[in-house]
C-alpha cells in the first residue's frame, strides 16, 4: 500500500487538482445512445464547436484532437477521426461518404451506419474522435429514438450534413486500438503497457 506523504502520488495528485474547477461530471442514467450523452452536456458547452471523444476508441502515437483541432480551424467545419478498414469488416462501423480528398482529410458527404458490403460508400470508418458544432443539440432534441431506445448522433449528423454543414474526415496518423469486445480490450491494455515502457 502506497504510504500517504508518496511524492510521486502527491505530485499527480496536485496537477489533477489544478483542473477540478474545468472537469464536470454528467451522468446518463439509462443507455439511451450517444445522442442522449451529449445532451446532458449542452449546458456546459460555451463555444460554438466541442471536442468529444469515445472512451473505447484508443489513439496512440500522435495526438489525434490536436489534429482534429488544426483541421478545424483550417477548415471552419466540424470534424469525424477515420481510418480505413477492411472492406468485410464495414457492417462494424459507421461509414463515411467522401469527397474532394486530400492527402490527410476530405469532405464528408454523408455517414451510413453499419453498412453491408455491397452497399457501402467507402472502406472510411468512424473513430470515437468528433469535433461538432453546437447546433447538433437542436437535431438531436428533435430525433426520434431508434427502435432500441437509443438517440444516434450519425442520425443528427446526417440532418445537419444535408443542411449544409461542412463536415471533414481527419485521416488521424495514430495508432488505432479498439477496446470494443474484451480480446481488443486486453490486446490494448498489452500494447499500451509496452508504448509506456519504452
Amino acid at each position: 500500500m502506497a504510504k500517504k506523504k508518496d511524492k510521486r502520488i502527491q505530485k499527480v495528485f496536485n496537477k489533477i487538482k489544478k483542473y477540478q474547477k474545468m472537469i464536470k461530471f454528467v451522468y446518463q442514467n439509462k443507455p439511451k445512445g450517444t445522442g442522449d450523452a451529449i445532451l446532458k452536456c449542452q449546458k456546459h458547452i460555451k463555444s460554438s464547436h466541442f471536442l468529444m471523444l469515445f472512451p473505447d476508441d484508443l489513439i496512440i502515437k500522435k495526438n489525434c484532437s490536436k489534429e482534429m483541432i488544426l483541421l478545424h480551424q483550417k477548415t471552419k467545419g466540424s470534424i469525424i477521426a477515420t481510418k480505413t478498414v477492411e472492406r468485410k469488416t464495414v457492417s462494424r462501423w459507421g461509414i463515411l461518404s467522401i469527397e474532394n480528398k486530400r492527402k490527410n482529410y476530405f469532405r464528408i458527404s454523408d455517414v451510413i451506419e453499419k453498412p453491408n458490403i455491397k452497399n457501402t460508400p467507402s472502406n472510411y470508418a468512424i473513430i470515437g474522435r468528433y469535433i461538432l458544432p453546437k447546433i447538433i443539440m437542436k437535431k438531436l432534441r428533435n430525433l426520434k429514438p431508434s427502435q432500441g431506445g437509443e438517440i444516434h448522433i450519425t442520425d443528427a449528423i446526417k440532418k445537419l450534413i444535408a443542411d449544409g454543414e461542412k463536415f471533414y474526415g481527419n485521416i488521424f496518423q495514430g495508432k488505432y486500438l479498439d477496446c470494443g469486445t474484451l480480446k481488443d480490450y486486453t490486446n490494448s491494455g498489452i500494447e499500451i503497457s509496452k508504448e509506456i515502457s519504452k
